[in-house]
């Protein structure tokens, strides 16, 4: 097949790939007209988020067999027309679930034990014990929304914290275990302590964590975001921090990325965003640029995901 690298990935997908026998095409360093100019030549495209795969990109596509996704979230490219012309479509959350776990908790035990803060104060030269006193973990209740890869993940990172994880998924049922209650969204909102989501981004989750949902829950609660920054109404989730129904937040996603996730988009007006500029002051919410699953081992664990799911497509 000849298989076009849209964007780059780690090296043993392409070398993997050619030594099977295929033509690889590294393309991640071509503009938006040369994909377009090649693309209908094209038996493979490997993405990451670069650029859109919408109907129009992918009307010229005639002989395209595949598109596999360096990721989880698919809303960048449209499955339902692919589907529809026979075009296979994979993703590979597989390979970054274990990173997005372990930065959910890394995020969620900093927050809850003043670890930015205190190492802020401490370089500074500020002693604060009393100041920086934290709250446990254990015996907290976490609820998630979403028990795929991510949220499962999740969950498995948690269970050596002896706190009560509730899990809701919309699309899947008997997935409960001895350390995950299968819950109903009642349950959560009467219940937790914590609140993470892990779901993709659709027309029905875009914007859903808003104030209506937030006053929904019996408790003031900690928030975490790893999943899509535009799952949550940012000026929503700041009024709720302000008022303490949200204690605090772990962002490591924010409604204001580009469609690529590589910066900001409108850059000027985002940084006079009255919301975003209480996100960046505040101590009672931690940030970090989309990088939850990335990291060295999941880089290479995305690309061994992807191989074999290529493979897999080759047998049949």
């Amino acid at each position: 097949m000849k298989i076009l690298f849209i964007d780059a990935c780690h090296p043993l997908l392409l070398e993997s790939l050619i030594s099977d026998g295929h033509q690889c095409i590294e393309g991640s360093n071509f503009s938006f007209e040369e994909i377009c100019n090649r693309i209908s030549e094209i038996n493979g495209i490997v993405i990451r988020s670069r650029i859109q795969l919408d109907k129009k990109i992918l009307e010229r596509c005639k002989n395209l067999l595949f598109i596999a996704r360096a990721g989880a979230g698919m809303e960048g490219i449209d499955v339902e027309f692919a589907k529809s012309n026979n075009i296979i479509c994979h993703n590979s959350p597989e390979g970054n679930k274990d990173a997005v776990g372990e930065h959910a908790t890394g995020m969620l035990l900093s927050l809850m034990n003043n670890l930015n803060r205190a190492d802020k104060q401490v370089r500074a030269g500020e002693w604060l014990r009393e100041e920086n006193r934290g709250h446990e973990l254990q015996g907290k209740t976490v609820g998630l929304i979403g028990f795929g890869n991510m949220g499962s993940s999740f969950a498995d990172k948690l269970q050596g914290f002896d706190c009560k994880i509730l899990a809701y998924d919309k699309y899947k049922n008997s997935f409960g275990n001895k350390y995950v209650f299968e819950s109903t969204m009642k349950q959560i909102f009467e219940s937790v302590d914590v609140l993470s989501i892990h779901v993709p981004l659709t027309n029905e989750t875009e914007f859903f964590i808003d104030d209506n949902f937030i006053n929904m829950f019996k408790n003031d609660f900690y928030f975490i975001n790893t999943s899509r920054g535009k799952c949550v109404k940012t000026a929503d989730l700041v009024n709720n921090i302000k008022s303490g129904k949200i204690i605090g937040a772990c962002l490591d996603v924010i409604e204001y990325e580009d469609l690529s996730f590589e910066k900001i988009s409108g850059q000027s007006s985002f940084i006079s965003n009255p919301s975003w500029q209480y996100l960046i002051a505040s101590d009672n919410v931690i940030l970090s640029p989309h990088i939850a699953g990335w990291t060295f081992e999941s880089h290479e664990k995305i690309a061994r995901v992807l191989l074999e799911k290529i493979r897999d497509l080759v047998v049949v």
